[in-house]
Formats: structure tokens, sequence, C-alpha cells
């Protein structure tokens, strides 16, 4: 069996628009398509016995032991590969469940699509389910565990801490979308101008002096002994040579820490001589250049979370530790200890299994044992420094035990030192007394606090402490982080209705950010050139702070690679479908086709719209699967679709008697005649009426004026600077050139309606086979064009897309030929040399038609003709 390719979908997409975090690979079973599961002597046994917990996985029997059922049948190895991976996942502590096996659209090529929860992880399962399916086949031995190891390693290096975790997924709860920025912790809530960002639990409120006081010992220390803080006594040294006095100033015992540690990296307790404080020195200072000798304060552990300075949880902190038995040794207790079923690896779960490292080695030596001692039987042994639940530390949940009086001291201290969360360390014999009576004190102010130990304690309640940071962050309720986002898919006519959409908001005061497959534009400035269609450029456009309004165009390439870069939309626009790229990524249908564009209806909002083309019978079929308004066009007022919704009280958008006018159920609104948008070139170009009615409905139910937008549409001239390639028409003093960026059939139909308007002597073509495409579609651009020009130049896009230069030109030749045999045909590669050609043998009254790919190219070289001829440079063979 061969793997193809993997992708990761990270957005709605093609397999599920619900399930956003979906592997997708293409499998070829290559000589395993002739043997299904029942086919192979042995092979379900051995499933079975190496994957037992497979029994839960219920297939399309709908009843536990389903799969087992369909592998005894007889399946194909892609379904089985499908459910190892979804298992391994979960035996690694993923627990995931969602796939399906799909026909790739080839003979025994399959799409394998698993859910994962991250994608290192899905990916590393995908290679490792093959290999285990391989495995199983040939009834070789295979060794789980490193597989199971290496999934929880990548898990931890790639996933969210808990804190963070907990606050996006407290944001998502509410509808408010994320990015994550980066591949540490640092996320962005929210989109363009009303994003918020956190980076674990700082915010990007949090105090930047609030923190830089928490992370100064000696300058928070003083500011609290200022406000009459109760805090151990202490001082600040550097030099050995201080430690003697220092020591005897604040007396035994003490605790020696670095003055800008954290996560108790250099800390040591409870000394109580000189020679153990030079020791502790010495650890500190691999820390910190200076050093705090501090009163050693005896009692329990406690941190206390402050968030928007109101108390929201207290915790009870014990350092990770075994009791004795009497019989068993110390590394035999933590070997029990850490079969507790709430232990895991790093963060997997709500403890931490306990390592003995050689700082654990350590602190048992200076407890007169070693790992292999037998510890006395009620005897407790702290194995850790701190009591950190990531060192295998425990956490009792004591918020409801705080005592008023210390839920304002830490409720004045986060104000002391301005910090809108943080964590305040108190040791105390009795955190439900004041600290005045039980001689406790406040040990340090933690800026960005660890939030797990709340939200799963050992014992007590969790508590939900990452609801107040969002609701700090997002006061407001609803629509809470977004910003208008349009997104516009179809097969032709997206970019140009893209830019007609952000023109209009732009002229109504929007920051408008926008994806065409030219480039990313923000408030009108390409910052990104290229065809820009995918999710990378719509979070560019989502993350950018400038931006209070959103439009992306949305092609199929983006999706099927990894699913649209948003979750949900305010306005979702089709255009049409249309036979285009069909046979590659597995979508060789049309009706496939438009299951992809149909994404983009199904992600708008239930306030939002869908706005679909009532004349394109796949496009309006996909007002089954929306959930949220429906809007609709048509070039005929008549149509029954508008008509049935306009009965209804719906919004439609029509051209009528020469307008494009707007419907608020029966009312009409005629907002211009259309021979007077420039975008239509006198009304000529029908097809770009067919862009204007979506971009007036979006209009409107923004809010938009009337008069607003007939002032846009007046203003949106067709040119090679706002609508570059599409339609961009050069007057020269004999003859015309017009570009555009027509690439398949039905967008080479539309053109030549548009052409067979304008009045010419000549018409000559300049057109391209498209390497990605099917013969039968180059076949039929080359009819079209042959019932265009009269005259054809063959030349060749930048990209041959896997076909030859030679078999592209064959392609359209045929085409061309079958319509019209003695069509005069000219084969010039060069797309440069094709436009040279076409100007210099230009006669009066020509119109050249080139059909470019590379737009900014033939711009430019157009341009460039043009000077030539202002100078009297331009020579004409005519």
């Amino acid at each position: 069996m061969k793997i193809r390719e993997i992708n990761a979908m990270r957005g709605p997409n093609y397999w599920s628009v619900r399930r956003h975090k979906l592997i997708v690979m293409v499998l070829d079973l290559e000589a395993m398509e002739d043997y299904p599961s029942n086919k192979i002597p042995g092979f379900g046994d051995r499933l079975k016995e190496m994957f037992p917990s497979m029994y839960s996985h219920r297939c399309s029997k709908g009843c536990k032991g389903g799969f087992f059922m369909r592998v005894d049948e007889g399946t194909w190895m892609g379904h089985v590969i499908e459910h190892i991976a979804l298992e391994i996942q979960t035996m690694a502590g993923m627990d995931t469940g969602f796939g399906r096996t799909r026909g790739y659209g080839e003979e025994g090529v399959y799409n394998v699509v698993f859910s994962y929860m991250e994608e290192s992880v899905g990916r590393y399962a995908a290679k490792a389910a093959v290999a285990i399916c391989e495995a199983l086949i040939s009834a070789k031995d295979y060794d789980l565990d490193p597989d199971l190891q290496r999934m929880r390693e990548l898990r931890e290096a790639e996933r969210l801490g808990p804190s963070t975790g907990s606050i996006i997924e407290e944001a998502e709860s509410r509808g408010i979308p994320w990015i994550r920025l980066n591949k540490y912790s640092l996320c962005q809530l929210g989109y363009g101008a009303n994003q918020k960002r956190i980076q674990a639990t700082v915010t990007s409120e949090t105090s930047s002096i609030g923190v830089e006081l928490a992370c100064d010992k000696e300058d928070t220390k003083y500011l609290l002994e200022q406000a009459e803080v109760a805090v151990p006594r202490g001082d600040i040294i550097s030099r050995e040579s201080s430690l003697e006095s220092s020591c005897n100033y604040v007396g035994y015992p003490l605790v020696i820490k670095p003055i800008d540690g954290n996560h108790g990296r250099g800390i040591t307790v409870d000394i109580n001589n000189y020679e153990d404080a030079l020791e502790a020195f010495h650890a500190a200072k691999e820390v910190s250049r200076r050093i705090i000798v501090e009163r050693y304060i005896t009692g329990e552990d406690h941190r206390l979370l402050v968030i928007n300075n109101v108390m929201v949880a207290a915790a009870k902190r014990t350092p990770a530790h075994v009791i004795g038995d009497g019989k068993s040794t110390i590394e035999e207790l933590i070997f029990e200890v850490n079969k507790d079923p709430r232990r895991g690896y790093g963060h997997e779960k709500e403890l931490t299994v306990i390592t003995i490292n050689d700082l654990t080695k350590t602190i048992i030596a200076d407890a007169g044992y070693k790992v292999d001692s037998v510890l006395p039987d009620g005897e407790k042994l702290i194995l850790k420094d701190t009591a950190n639940l990531s060192t295998g530390g425990t956490a009792e949940d004591i918020t409801d035990r705080v005592h008023p009086a210390n839920v304002s001291m830490v409720e004045r201290i986060s104000k002391i030192i301005d910090l809108d969360i943080c964590g305040v360390d108190i040791m105390t014999s009795d955190i439900s007394q004041p600290l005045s009576e039980t001689g406790g004190a406040v040990l340090e102010v933690n800026a960005g606090p660890g939030f797990r130990m709340h939200l799963a304690p050992t014992t007590g309640l969790p508590r939900n402490v990452a609801a107040p940071v969002v609701d700090k962050l997002f006061p407001q309720k609803s629509n809470a982080g977004r910003i208008p986002i349009v997104a516009i898919t179809g097969t032709n006519g997206k970019t140009t209705t893209s830019r007609l959409i952000s023109h209009i908001a732009k002229m109504s005061g929007y920051r408008v950010g926008y994806t065409t497959s030219d480039g990313v534009y923000i408030q009108n400035r390409l910052l990104m050139t290229g065809d820009c269609t995918g999710p990378t450029s719509a979070e560019f456009v989502l993350k950018d702070p400038t931006v209070n309004f959103a439009v992306l165009e949305c092609a199929r390439g983006g999706l099927l690679r990894a699913g649209l870069g948003f979750s949900n939309c305010d306005i979702g626009i089709v255009t049409n479908v249309s036979a285009d790229h069909l046979g590659l990524k597995g979508i060789n249908t049309i009706e496939q086709l438009a299951r992809v564009k149909g994404v983009i209806p199904e992600t708008v909002l239930p306030e939002g719209y869908a706005i679909l083309n009532a004349d394109d019978d796949l496009v309006y079929d996909m007002r089954k699967g929306i959930t949220s308004n429906l809007a609709l066009f048509s070039m005929d007022e008549n149509n029954p679709r508008i008509r049935a919704l306009q009965r209804k009280g719906g919004i439609t958008a029509v051209y009528e008697n020469g307008y494009v006018t707007l419907c608020r159920g029966t009312w009409k609104m005629r907002i211009m005649k259309a021979e007077n948008i420039p975008l239509t070139y006198g009304g000529k170009a029908k097809f770009m009426i067919q862009n204007i009615l979506p971009a007036v409905i979006t209009a409107n139910v923004k809010g938009i004026s009337i008069e607003d937008m007939k002032a846009a549409l007046e203003t949106f001239v067709p040119s090679a600077s706002q609508t570059p390639g599409r339609l961009n028409l050069f007057k020269f003093e004999k003859f015309q050139i017009l570009l555009d960026y027509a690439h398949n059939p039905a967008g080479m139909r539309a053109l030549k309606k548009f052409t067979d308007e304008i009045d010419s002597n000549l018409k000559v073509g300049i057109v391209a086979g498209i390497g990605d495409r099917r013969e039968e579609d180059n076949n039929e651009i080359g009819a079209v064009a042959a019932e265009m020009f009269d005259e054809i130049i063959i030349r060749q896009d930048k990209h041959l897309r896997g076909k030859t230069e030679e078999e592209l030109i064959k392609m359209l030749k045929d085409g061309i030929l079958k319509k019209f045999p003695d069509k005069k045909i000219t084969v010039i590669p060069s797309e440069d040399e094709a436009i040279r050609y076409a100007v210099k043998n230009a006669g009066e009254g020509t119109l050249i038609v080139l059909c470019s790919d590379v737009v900014p190219d033939a711009l430019n070289l157009v341009k460039e003709l043009k000077e030539q001829e202002a100078k009297g440079e331009l020579i004409l063979d005519t």
C-alpha cells in the first residue's frame, strides 16, 4: 500500500462542516484492492487480539462490535486503517472517533478520513496505521508502545497548555473565534479590529508594569510591606560573602530562592544551618544573579487566584509525596502512586505522573534514604521541592473556606501589583483564619498563574476560572470579538464580486481586508501577491488588527487542501457552479464540485444570509443545507424561485427592465440602470450584472443605503487597477486589446457574449490549454474559441500542471478543428511573444482578446505597448 498524500483540515471542509480537525489521507491500496479483510487468513483474529478495545467501534452496523462484524464479512484495508488510526490516538490519550473512507475516483485509491486532536499526532497516526495494518496482513509482530509514546510526546509538544486551553474552550462555547499565533501559547481571540490576545494567562490587557513587578520578588515584597501585607522577613544578596550575615539577620529556618526565578527553579526550603544555606545559595545562583534569603514560614501552601480584582478560586497544594507502609521501597511506592488513573503523561489528565529525576534523588538523599530504601510505615516523604501539579503534586479546592479577610487581602494585592490575573501564594496553617491570627505570610505574587489546579483539583469542586477571563476581555455578550465576514465562492465571478463588495464597504467607511486570486489587500494596499484564496490568506486578513470588515474569496483548492480559514461567516455567496478542475483531488463530477462550494453557505451564522444564484440548479439546491437566512439573485425577475421567496418576504436581487433591482418581499428598489454602471460596459457584459446582484444584497443586509450603493457602483470602474484581468479593455489607435482571466468553458462562453457586442473587423484570440483540466474541458475551450474568433493564437500557460506542451496544444486544436476545420491557428508558446505577434499583425479595427493566467505579467506588457504607441515607437506590419 502506498500513501499518496496526507492533508490536515483545520476548518469547515468538504468532509464535514462541523468537524474541523480531520486528516484526509489519499491511500493507494495497490495489490490489496483485491484482498478485503475476509480474504486474508487470520487477519481478523490478529486485529482483535491487538486491539480488543475496538469492540466499542460501532461502524455502520450501529452496535458494539459492529466494526469487527464488517471485518469478518470483508472490508477494504482503507476502512481498517481509518479505524486503527482512530484507536491508536484514543490509546495515546486523545479520544476521537469520527471517520469515513470513500473512493477517490481511481480504482484501488481511497480518501481515508479521520478526526484528530493535535495535527502532528493525526499525521503520525495516519502513517503508523498503514504500517500496523501491513504488519497484521503479513502476520508480523508489531510493538505498539513506541508509537503510543511518540504520539503522547507530539501531543505535549503541540497542544495548548491547560490554562490557555481552558480560555480557548470558554471562548468557543460563546461563539468567539480564535487563531493560534505561534507554536506556543500566544492566541488571538476574536477577529480583526475586535481581537484580544492571550499568552497562557497573560492577556493583552495585562499591565506590563504589573508583570515586571511580579517577576521582581524584591520590588513585590517591598510594595507589599509598605501596604502592611504580611510577608516573610527577608534579605536580598548577590555575593557569597553576604550570606552568613543575612542568615543571621533573617533567622533559621529559612528559604533561599532566586529573585527572578519561576516554576520552583533554584528554590531550597527549610534550611536550618549555614552549610545547607551555602549549597542552596549556589543552586539559586544558577538561576539568578541576585538571591532572596527569607524566613521559612511553616504551614500549608495555598494558591489564591484573582481575576479582574476578584478572588475566583483557591487551592491547597501538596508536593508530590509517598507514605511508607514499612514493606515497599520508595521506588515501589512511587510506582503504586502512579497507578492512579487520574495521573497521566504531561497534561493529559488532572494529575501528572511522578518522575524520579536527579532533584528527586537529591531530596530523598537529604532525607537519609535511597530510591530502593524501605520507607517506615506511616512516614510521609516529600519528593519534589515545589507543589506544582506538573511535577506530580496534588491540589485541593478550598475556595469556600478562605476567610473574608484573606479574600479582601488578595484582591487588594492584585490592585497593588496592578495585575488583572494573578496567583497569590500564601503559607498558613489555616486559610479559614486571618493571616494575622495564624502567623502566615504572602510568599509570592505570580503573573500568568496556572489554572490547572483550579480546573481539575485532586479533591473538591472544579472551578471554571476561564469564564471570568473571557468576561473581562469581552464584556459584550453578542457578536463578541467578531467583525463582518463575507465569503464568496463559485466557478466564475468570485474575484470581481469580492472586489466590488470590498469597494462598497470601503466607500461606506469600513476598513476592509479582502482576499482574491490576485492577492491579499488591506485597505486597498496589496500586501500579498498570487492566488490568495485559501485558508492562510483568510487568516492573514482576520489577524490584521486594522480590519473591521473582511471579504474572503474561497476557492476549491484551499477547501480541499485544508478547509476554510474561519468557522463561520455572516454572508456566504455562491456565484455559480460549472465544470472546472474536475478530475483533481478526488472531485470528479460537477455534483461533487457543488458539494465543495456548498461548504460556504453551510457556515453562515443563523442570523446571517446565504446568497445563492437562483438561475443555477446546483447552487439553488444548496439552500437545503443552510441554517441561516436565504437570499436569492437572478437575471430573470420572473424566475419562479425568486417569486416564491418574494412571497415569503425574503430578500432578492434581479435584473429587470434594464435595472439592477433589489427586492424585499415583492417591493422593488431599483438601484441603477445597468448600462450606467461602468462595470457592465454599457450593459453589454451581462455576466458582470450577475456579479453585481449578490453585491447589492450584501450591502443591503449590512445596512448600507441605496445612495451609498449607487455612489460605489458609479466609482467602481473596470480597469487594470480595480479589476485586474477582468474585462480590461485597452484602446490603441488602430486596434483594441481585451484582457480577461477566462479559464474554463463557462467563462469563455460568458466572454463570447460580451465580445459579440463589440464591433470589430477581425477578432483574434490568444488562448491556452490548461494542464489541470480534463481533455474534454480543453477541447471545449478550443470549440468556444473557434466560435468567438476569426483567428486563434495558441500560447502556453506559465505552469503546465502535469501535462506536456504538445498534449495541451493538441487538445485545443482538436476542439477548434472539430468545430471549424479551416480556422486559422498559429502556435506561439510564449505569452509575451504571442501578444507581440498579435499586436504587430493587427489590422485596422482588430480586437485582440487575451485570455491570460498570469495577469500581472500580461498587464505590464500591454501597458508597455501603450507607452510605445504614445512615443511613436510601436511598429505594426499592416
